[in-house]
């Protein structure tokens, strides 16, 4: 019985620790829904973050090559590029967790689409659709400090609470 209880205490504690992350990345990034086969869900619709900011065009990554950071799974077109993340996640991540940096600049966590990104100063931003993305354009440095002062306020908010 001692043993049951004990395999039990374990499976339910493993159970809490995972939903636990996943809860944290579904607060503090923008992942898809469901679970990958690296066990996290999908962060930045599965686009390689280190191609994205070399080349400034969305590339899509391949579950091959997967990597797990904060609990979410980012995928690469190469192992190089997964090596290079690894060595420098922060240098790669989309800014304000991957959700719409507009959005962010005024409270909110929407859907950042790949589609509608730009990379400036080696950092990946990310925009709901075409109409914000051209919100954005017309005054980058305002909307990109703005969603800064935001973010630390809102990082750890729910979708739901905002």
């Amino acid at each position: 019985m001692f043993r049951t209880l004990t395999l039990a205490t374990i499976i339910a504690g493993a159970a809490a620790l995972s939903f636990t992350s996943q809860a944290m990345a579904a607060d503090e990034y923008n992942v898809s829904t469901g679970i990958t086969a690296a066990g996290a869900p999908l962060g930045l619709h599965g686009v390689d973050p280190v191609a994205f900011i070399a080349s400034g065009d969305p590339v899509e990554g391949v579950a091959a090559h997967t990597v797990v950071h904060d609990g979410v799974a980012y995928r690469f077109a190469s192992e190089a590029n997964l090596k290079t993340f690894k060595a420098a996640p922060a240098e790669y991540l989309p800014q304000n967790g991957g959700f719409c940096t507009f959005g962010v600049s005024v409270g909110k966590k929407f859907d950042g689409d790949p589609d509608y990104a730009a990379v400036i100063d080696n950092k990946l931003y990310v925009f709901l659709n075409a109409d914000i993305f051209e919100a954005f354009n017309k005054d980058r440095a305002g909307t990109i400090s703005k969603a800064a002062t935001q973010w630390t306020d809102i990082r750890s908010t729910p979708v739901e609470e905002l």
